[in-house]
């Protein structure tokens, strides 16, 4: 009893404390092992310095990447802003307009070994016509990218613009709506779609799928009526070829063999000729069909002297018969107008004019 009281607790006090730390850990909640894996809010990785590798790297890395001609205008002008970009990250860029490709390459200095495959994004994005002030944030630790190729999705070439179109939606929409949602900047260029932003924003789904499948009673169901709805356009429908080939009906025998020139001669008899005949049959044959020629031109000719037809003169129809005129009603209007012309007098005073010119003449005489 001495013993245990100078020293400490007994056995029975030590069996009793070792029983409660039991129980405590018992009753401790779990703790979910997705939550020690998750990243908290405000947290960034330290940026890689040179202090991290003074040595620098041991071989010299490149990557090439060809352009489209239509962007070898715009790379032009901002090749000298690319080449800034990447010397500060000691990483050498070449713009080959001949061969139409961009290369980046590795120097003695550059001591960040991320920074080539970084360089090589950047390139690939410009020559998907992605903007400079877009594709330089590649170069940013947090920023990812990813070229997704759509055009070998689906078969048929009309059926891949209406998916296309759809993805930009009326007016880009739909590209706006998923640009805020993801966080992202999106770029749909011919059979790719160029994404740029931060990784969870890559991978991230939409917000309304995500919100409609907590809800238990709407997982099982249909989503189609929270979807956008469009107009569906016909697309025009491609030309029919005018010559169709049209495959032959398959016969067993070989085609006949086409005749060779001596046969064609002896046929005609040429093959019998001398020399000078043949050279005169020749020289008759050419001065025919140089006769038909000239005879030709001359009628195109002669065509522009031959006087148009001229259109039939309408026939003017004929009085009808069916109405009785009155000659003399006619002849009365007739009388009157000329005794109504201006300056002519009535008859009644011709006569008494001519009368006393008489007078006159028999006074003279």
């Amino acid at each position: 009893m001495a013993a245990a009281e100078a020293g400490g607790p007994g056995p029975g006090l030590q069996q009793k404390e070792k029983q409660k730390n039991k129980n405590k850990k018992k009753a401790a909640p779990a703790v979910d092992e997705s939550e020690l894996l998750t990243v908290p809010d405000g947290w960034k990785e330290p940026a890689f310095t040179r202090e991290d590798n003074p040595k620098g790297l041991l071989e010299e890395s490149s990557f090439a990447t060809l352009f489209p001609k239509y962007r070898e205008a715009y790379l032009k002008e901002c090749w000298p802003l690319v080449q800034k970009a990447l010397g500060e990250h000691y990483v050498n860029a070449a713009l080959d307009l001949i061969e139409g490709s961009m290369t980046v390459t590795t120097t003695k200095k550059t001591f960040d070994p991320y920074a080539i495959i970084r360089a090589r994004d950047l390139i690939k994005l410009l020559a998907r016509s992605v903007p400079f002030e877009q594709a330089v944030r590649i170069l940013q630790d947090d920023v990812a990218c990813d070229i997704i190729k759509i055009g070998s999705l689906v078969r048929k070439r009309e059926t891949f613009i209406k998916r296309r179109a759809r993805l930009l939606g009326p007016k880009g929409s739909t590209l706006k709506a998923l640009e805020l949602l993801t966080n992202c900047y999106i770029l749909v260029q011919g059979n790719t779609v160029s994404a740029l932003g931060p990784f969870s924003g890559l991978k991230e789904t939409l917000m309304i799928k995500r919100e409609l499948a907590k809800d238990p009673e709407l997982r099982t169901q249909s989503w189609e009526r929270f979807l956008p709805k469009f107009k569906r356009k016909n697309l025009k429908k491609r030309k029919e070829p005018k010559k169709k080939n049209t495959k032959k009906e398959y016969t067993p025998f070989p085609p006949p063999q086409p005749e060779s020139q001596i046969d064609k001669e002896l046929a005609s008899g040429e093959y019998f000729l001398k020399e000078r005949q043949r050279k005169r049959k020749k020289m008759e044959e050419i001065k025919a069909k140089q006769a038909d020629a000239v005879k030709k031109r001359q009628e195109e000719r002669n065509k522009a002297f031959i006087p148009p037809k001229e259109k039939p003169a309408v026939k003017t129809k004929k009085a009808s018969t069916e109405k009785k005129i009155d000659i003399e009603a006619i002849k009365e209007k007739v009388k009157n107008a000329k005794k109504k012309k201006l300056g002519a007098l009535p008859e009644e005073e011709v006569k008494l004019k001519m009368a006393a010119d008489e007078k006159k003449k028999k006074k003279k005489k």
